[in-house]
């Protein structure tokens, strides 16, 4: 627990650390930076001082707004690992009300638990993270028992507020009976759960349908030739997203307890092709870097010209899934490539754009060379 006890990080400290690995989404960068430090100062002090746990404080819980491959994930797995706390993702669609279709939503707390070494000390400030939360809106249409939507939401909503959640579900048969061996053994009963008072709750999807819901309300208060608050920019489905408010949120399904326990709200940009640049080129740790590795580790010098590296990124762009679009291109490209050349003498690689317009035709053309 050193690292939550020392904690001293400042909000700048959290942004310089992101910036090297997440290009763009500067505001969300910005506001995770401040609620991830007013968190764990909180839970500093609450060290500290034993006394300070039993007084009201509301959670900076977050919930991410933006398309598919914007960094959303990304950013909550470099902050923990800044951090030093365990860290567990999951989606939403997979957990259900009770646990008997699907996982239960206290099966994350659990995973925690197990993310750190069983040290329960450090899985209650851990991070938890649910994707796809946009995909449990319950729909007003649902008739019968919503096992998918409503029901998931109020037993996360638990999670956020305050639990003690068993380290042992009823399907974990092989935890229980360790846990009585363990008694058998002189070891005592040991911790049997966890509390979930100080872990913070990240959630985040898409939200594709939440810019109409947005739309309808700003345009239903216009008067006259008024244009109210409609955003006239490049990319008005983002901006909408960033004029979304609570009452939006439950009329695209969500219960309001819930919405009402993930304060921070942080809209991420789409990327354009440029910005794809930017991560092969300038991001710690891209998806070209590992193709270096990739080529490197058949003695093969791996280089891609800068015209190469746009005519990636304008590709990428195309496939509209974000910084995944770079692998999806860059597989399709080399693919041959990476089959082909570490059984030929070829030790050297540039790629060029018309490599990436036409590899199999640079392929041929290669190994042609070599003979």
């Amino acid at each position: 627990l050193r690292a939550i006890r020392e904690f001293n990080l400042k909000p700048r400290d959290i942004r310089d650390y992101l910036d090297r690995f997440v290009v763009k989404q500067d505001e969300a960068k910005k506001v995770l930076s401040v609620a991830i430090c007013d968190h764990y100062n909180h839970v500093r002090r609450c060290i500290q001082d034993p006394s300070l746990r039993e007084k009201d404080y509301a959670k900076h819980n977050i919930i991410l707004l933006g398309p598919t491959g914007v960094g959303k994930t990304y950013l909550m797995r470099c902050i923990a690992k800044l951090i030093g706390v365990p860290f567990v993702k999951a989606d939403a669609t997979k957990f259900s009300e009770t646990g008997y279709v699907g996982h239960d939503v206290e099966d994350l707390v659990r995973d925690l638990v197990k993310t750190a070494g069983g040290d329960t000390d450090l899985a209650q400030y851990g991070i938890i993270y649910m994707d796809e939360i946009d995909k449990i809106a319950s729909s007003s249409a649902v008739l019968g028992k919503d096992v998918s939507g409503r029901g998931v939401q109020i037993n996360l909503l638990k999670l956020m507020e305050e639990t003690d959640v068993s380290l042992f579900s009823q399907t974990d048969l092989i935890g229980q009976v360790q846990a009585v061996m363990d008694m058998q053994r002189g070891k005592g009963a040991g911790k049997r759960t966890i509390n979930t008072r100080h872990m913070l709750f990240i959630v985040s999807g898409a939200f594709d349908k939440l810019p109409e819901i947005v739309k309808r309300r700003i345009t239903k208060g216009t008067i006259g030739f008024s244009q109210g608050e409609v955003p006239a920019q490049k990319d008005p489905e983002n901006e909408l997203l960033r004029l979304a408010q609570t009452k939006d949120f439950i009329d695209y399904g969500f219960e309001p307890e819930f919405i009402g326990r993930l304060p921070i709200r942080v809209v991420c940009a789409a990327l354009e092709a440029d910005d794809l640049e930017r991560i092969m080129v300038d991001s710690e740790g891209s998806i070209l870097a590992q193709y270096q590795q990739d080529f490197g580790g058949y003695g093969i010098d791996f280089r891609m010209s800068s015209e190469a590296v746009k005519a990636v990124a304008q590709r990428a762009h195309g496939e509209k899934t974000g910084a995944r679009g770079l692998m999806t291109v860059l597989e399709r490209v080399f693919r041959n490539f990476k089959f082909e050349l570490p059984s030929t003498g070829i030790k050297t690689f540039e790629v060029t754009g018309p490599v990436v317009e036409n590899s199999d035709i640079a392929l041929k053309e290669l190994l042609a060379k070599k003979e």
